[in-house]
């Protein structure tokens, strides 16, 4: 009896082992039988496909998109109080409050739904995204999804269903005060499933301001963990946020599931695949514009005078 139950329950052992069975390359090991970023298309078979997310942002290859305009945020200043988890893979914070994002060619409202980071070891290179090559310290994903959903599950089964916002970190030479409150709850996560209540906080505190978001990337792609769904509207941000190197270095205080340092969390860059990279016109564009009609009233004023 007991070999009949071995052998009906070890298919079902090996079947729940497998399902969760990726990781990050900082966790492949000879010991562990997980499987890293090269082999997540035997874990899902999206992983595979060809609107795969991060990606190298060329600049010289993007495409100037005027109708990307400065986003308009609702709820972002907004404090509010949730929990902070580590969820074995990161440290993610869900969103409580109604917080939406809108314009910029986006094709609807899409409301906050949580936010995550991605990052390396003590503060070296740590971003999914990269730019001309260049790999940031740190990046954060605030993930979006379509107003009229209630469920993240229903927005993943829409083509265009999830929009993230990605920003990117670099080294400061003094500490970011606005991010004390959220260094210091990482104490209280370290190890897998660890939740700690994070007060104060609003998404406009992460993103210091408004007047670092006129310059953004955009392309569609795909969540940058399994099942790698390919249903998600990327905005990239040009201007990176200043952390001190301590404030980065406490990431990787950190436990993955397995126990291992959660150190370089990061998927590598999968190919563009013809996919266009869009850039925003920026302020520069408004700029010219301003300056363009200046130029026109006063000519017509010349014009009038003569």
């Amino acid at each position: 009896m007991r070999a009949l139950l071995s052998a009906f329950l070890l298919p079902l052992l090996l079947h729940s082992c497998s399902a969760a069975d990726w990781c990050y390359q900082t966790q492949v090991s000879c010991e562990s039988h997980c499987k890293g970023p090269d082999e997540w298309s035997k874990v899902n078979e999206e992983c595979g496909k060809r609107r795969q997310s991060p990606i190298n942002i060329v600049t010289k290859k993007t495409k100037l998109d005027e109708r990307l305009t400065p986003l308009k945020f609702t709820g972002y200043q907004e404090v509010f109080e949730s929990t902070m988890k580590n969820n074995g893979h990161s440290v993610q914070v869900s969103i409580p409050i109604k917080a939406t994002v809108s314009g910029g060619n986006l094709a609807e409202t899409y409301k906050a739904v949580q936010f995550h980071l991605h990052w390396g070891v003590g503060g070296g290179p740590g971003s999914e995204h990269t730019v001309d090559g260049e790999q940031y310290p740190m990046e954060l994903h605030i993930v979006h999804m379509k107003e009229r959903y209630n469920k993240l599950e229903d927005a993943l089964k829409d083509p265009s269903g999830v929009a993230v916002l990605g920003f990117f970190y670099e080294e400061s030479s003094s500490s970011n005060k606005k991010y004390d409150l959220f260094t210091t709850a990482l104490h209280n996560v370290q190890n897998t499933n660890g939740n700690t209540t994070l007060r104060k906080i609003s998404l406009n505190q992460l993103i210091l301001s408004e007047g670092n978001m006129t310059n953004y990337y955009r392309y569609n792609g795909s969540l940058t963990t399994p099942g790698c769904t390919e249903v998600v509207v990327w905005t990239v941000f040009e201007n990176a946020i200043p952390l001190a190197e301590e404030q980065l270095g406490a990431f990787s205080a950190l436990k993955f599931h397995d126990g291992k340092p959660m150190v370089g969390n990061f998927r590598p860059v999968q190919p563009r695949n013809g996919r266009v990279v869009y850039r925003s016109s920026g302020p520069a564009f408004t700029v010219s514009i301003v300056l363009l009609l200046g130029s026109i009233s006063t000519t017509l004023s010349l014009s009038r005078l003569n």
